[in-house]
């Protein structure tokens, strides 16, 4: 049962973050990219075990530091969209942790 409901949470993040993203007709590769990230990300957000009772700051911690290699990459063509992708990583990251950590997936 962890396994399925923490699928839904990567899938729910994903849909979220990648909706604007085809309002604004980025290309399917990078929209599928993003997907996969959300979905995998709950995974390690919700199997790392750091900051202790600073339960809360693990999700966007995490988020941001494994986004970290792609924001760098998108950087080199593009000097808005790397702010937007560390404030989504930051956000999504933080409600997957919260939302992990009230259903005890962590």
């Amino acid at each position: 049962m962890n396994f399925l409901l923490t699928l839904l949470i990567g899938i729910v993040a994903g849909i979220i973050d990648v909706l604007p993203m085809i309002k604004m007709k980025v290309d399917k590769f990078s929209c599928a990219s993003a997907f996969v990230y959300y979905l995998i990300l709950p995974f390690i957000i919700f199997s790392i075990n750091w900051f202790g009772d600073l339960w809360w700051l693990r999700g966007g911690v995490v988020a941001v530091l494994t986004a970290l290699p792609v924001i760098i990459l998108v950087a080199k063509e593009d000097k808005k969209s790397p702010a937007i992708m560390a404030v989504m990583a930051v956000v999504l990251g933080s409600i997957i942790g919260v939302v992990g950590h009230f259903l005890n997936l962590m």
